[in-house]
């Protein structure tokens, strides 16, 4: 296990000092999710609104977000507990081949039912995949660097974000939107290939430590409701995040911003590059400030500025102030993205780790799937102030929920 190690310098240095003793298996993740991460973000810019050309009555376009989470809701949970079981590393090839199977389906889609298909295909295949490579993570590193570690992968990690945003809205213009599809596939692939070729991620030690110990019965420890508070508290968040998140800035915001306000997707593109710019900035800085401050702190900032960031778009009146406003939505969400994770990680017990992740990663399913559902038809009703102070409404309510959490330190592993 990679624990901290004492330099001198600034955090840069503190960083790249930590780097230099950090396993093969966790470059091997980064390869591997940068490429999936820039396939998953190619079709980011034009997604609702390819399929709104599908689905001209509107009716199916919440569910062709909704569908990346759907069949994660039920999955998810089985695939902690075997992650527990039999480790980590066969659910994250597996989830790779079925996410390269269900962007390949994506690109041959010729109707609104078939994209909904590939999209469902596609979002199962990785969530298994970063609920492993979450869970490798916490296994390799020691709580007092794993901030550190699992921000500084975020951030590399949506660099695969930063540029397949942009670069899917103008290949779109030249290739098509199934074209920009068969990519992502392809990308896709290469990062299945990347994991399935690692021998230090097919034989993780951090895994070993704890899987002997596991009894089924125990997962009681980590249920919601059943539980401790602070667990429940982390796993609301977690669905509300990505309710706000996959409805309001997922769905609702790029059809605002290409409907109402007539910009062009390739346009759209650079919005959400800026606003992933903003992740990857927040992901490696808070990962290191929640090590040293506490992962609260972290969290309550990045809701305020998430929140701040969604209503900002509604009084954005240049292309210039819309870009700057997702910037500052970006670097919330990244706050949240890092600090929330390793809190979790905190809370739950060592030998539970995969199971707790895997409820985390279903409510956060939950949410995603029913926030398209709920904020598309406010905004085709009322519009998107009203999408978005509603959004504002459930940030609001998580920071009081996430208030009330209390940090454990008791399953802090000697080093």
């Amino acid at each position: 296990m990679i624990v901290a190690r004492k330099s001198g310098g600034g955090s840069t240095r503190r960083t790249v000092s930590l780097l230099r003793t950090y396993p093969k298996a966790y470059f091997e993740l980064l390869a591997s999710s940068l490429t999936l991460i820039m396939g998953m973000s190619l079709a980011s810019s034009f997604l609702p609104i390819y399929a709104h050309e599908l689905d001209p009555s509107g009716l199916m376009i919440g569910f062709v977000s909704s569908a990346w989470f759907l069949s994660r809701i039920f999955t998810e949970i089985p695939s902690g507990i075997l992650a527990d079981r039999i480790g980590r590393y066969k659910l994250l090839v597996s989830g790779l081949a079925l996410s390269s199977i269900g962007a390949l389906l994506c690109s041959t889609s010729i109707n609104i039912y078939m994209l909904i298909a590939g999209r469902g295909l596609w979002g199962l295949g990785t969530g298994l995949y970063f609920m492993s490579s979450s869970a490798i993570i916490f296994d390799t590193f020691h709580q007092s660097v794993r901030g550190t570690a699992l921000g500084t992968f975020q951030s590399i990690e949506f660099i695969g974000s930063f540029i397949g945003a942009p670069l899917g809205g103008f290949m779109s213009r030249y290739i098509g939107y199934r074209g920009v599809f068969l990519s992502s596939a392809i990308l896709t692939s290469t990062s299945f290939m990347i994991a399935s070729k690692s021998r230090d991620l097919k034989h993780n030690e951090g895994y070993e430590r704890y899987r002997i110990h596991l009894d089924i019965s125990s997962i009681r420890r980590v249920l919601p409701g059943v539980g401790s508070w602070s667990l429940t508290a982390v796993y609301i968040n977690s669905l509300t995040r990505m309710l706000t998140w996959n409805g309001v800035s997922g769905t609702v915001l790029p059809l605002y911003l290409n409907m109402d306000l007539g910009i062009d997707v390739e346009l759209i593109g650079v919005v959400m590059a800026i606003r992933t710019l903003g992740i990857i900035t927040s992901t490696g800085i808070s990962g290191w400030l929640s090590d040293k401050l506490g992962r609260k702190p972290m969290i309550t900032i990045g809701l305020l500025l998430e929140a701040a960031g969604l209503y900002g778009y509604t009084i954005g009146s240049t292309y210039l102030a819309i870009v700057s406003i997702a910037f500052i939505e970006g670097f919330g969400r990244g706050m949240i993205l890092t600090s929330l994770m390793v809190l979790l990680s905190e809370i739950a017990p060592p030998d539970l780790r995969g199971s707790a992740l895997g409820i985390y990663r279903t409510f956060m399913g939950l949410g995603g799937f029913i926030g398209p559902i709920i904020f598309t038809p406010i905004y085709e009703g009322y519009g998107y102030c009203p999408a978005a102070l509603s959004a504002v409404a459930v940030i609001l309510a998580s920071l009081a929920i996430i208030s009330t959490v209390k940090p454990s330190r008791s399953h802090t592993i000697a080093n």
